[in-house]
């Protein structure tokens, strides 16, 4: 910018930082859908390997069409992509709701902090804090880890600033950032007594919603609800449980080997190699997966996970009847 040249018209573009309604936290459509009883539909999107925005804006739009929030991914699996707060500061921008990832990997509590309050003042109001994958998963293994903090730690961190108005280290914040706090669960993955409690704690840390891992046995799900039920945290926290359209039995078995946290039975697998076209079959397991988590108990909704296959959420979500519902809210 040329000294004479015209200040940026900084009030087209600035986020409103309006006082959140009665009993709200952030002022965010995924709260509000949420803390309405509505069925509510999150989506993760691809992070593009890209400078541009518009690739960002490309996979978003059959998202957003479904979707009370789309996810922007830290670095998942340990492999760089554009980051979360460039991903989400565009969505913000452009009018879409997000869900900002941060990952406890790649940053210590000086940055986090800092970036949870730039975050907040571009308008982005759901965080999801994870503790991240290891460095060693993904492509570039010399990374040196941070994790400073872990999902737990972060979430306290995050809720003090927002509730308390300050920093960790004490100090005053002028604006307390406003959002809706997430955390993530894998309620099928072994020892699987245990992930009750370890959601328990991550209520008790701030939690206010969860999105948990790929969901593809049901039996499994609905025992975790019930102990979920039993300690009374359904009442405490929104549950959205994790669904997504296999391509094929391979690629099914791939995952199972190679992404930390998934389990596929074998019968899963076993449906998807005996079909004529297995990604028209994963498409329609995913749609029985959600028609049937529906009708689990403490469940608040769905987060779609259609890596490469975003183009199917859409019509995933009509099927599965959940639009009927949303149209409500």
């Amino acid at each position: 910018m040329t000294d004479d040249a015209p200040p940026p018209d900084f009030a087209r573009w600035q986020p409103s930082y309006d006082t959140p309604p009665p009993g709200h936290v952030s002022g965010s459509r995924l709260e509000r859908v949420l803390r309405q009883g509505h069925f509510a539909v999150t989506a993760e999107l691809n992070p593009p390997d890209s400078a541009d925005p518009a690739d960002v804006f490309t996979a978003a739009r059959p998202l957003a069409e479904v979707a009370d929030a789309i996810n922007a991914t830290d670095a998942s699996g340990a492999n760089c992509h554009m980051s979360s707060i460039g991903i989400s500061a565009l969505l913000t921008r452009a009018g879409y709701g997000t869900v900002y990832q941060i990952s406890c990997r790649d940053r210590n509590r000086i940055a986090i902090q800092g970036d949870v309050l730039g975050a907040a003042a571009m308008g982005v109001r759901n965080v999801l804090c994870l503790t991240g994958d290891g460095v060693g998963v993904g492509d570039q293994p010399g990374a040196r880890p941070v994790f400073d903090l872990d999902s737990i730690s972060l979430l306290r961190t995050i809720r003090t600033m927002r509730d308390d108005g300050v920093f960790l280290s004490g100090r005053r914040i002028t604006s307390p950032p406003r959002m809706f706090l997430g955390a993530a669960e894998n309620p099928c993955i072994a020892p699987l007594d245990w992930r009750p409690d370890r959601l328990a704690k991550k209520v008790e840390a701030g939690a206010d919603f969860i999105q948990t891992n790929y969901i593809f046995d049901i039996p499994v799900f609905a025992r975790f609800m019930a102990r979920v039920r039993d300690l009374g945290l359904d009442r405490r926290v929104f549950i959205l449980a994790g669904v997504g359209p296999l391509a094929s039995g391979r690629a099914a078995r791939w995952m199972r080997s190679n992404v930390p946290g998934i389990h596929i039975p074998d019968a899963v697998i076993d449906r998807l190699d005996r079909a004529a076209d297995p990604g028209e079959e994963g498409k329609r397991l995913c749609i029985e997966l959600i028609q049937q988590i529906r009708q689990i108990a403490g469940v608040s909704g769905v987060h779609v996970m259609a890596y490469r296959r975003e183009h199917l959420v859409r019509e995933i979500i009509a099927q599965s009847g959940v639009c009927r519902d949303r149209a409500r809210a």
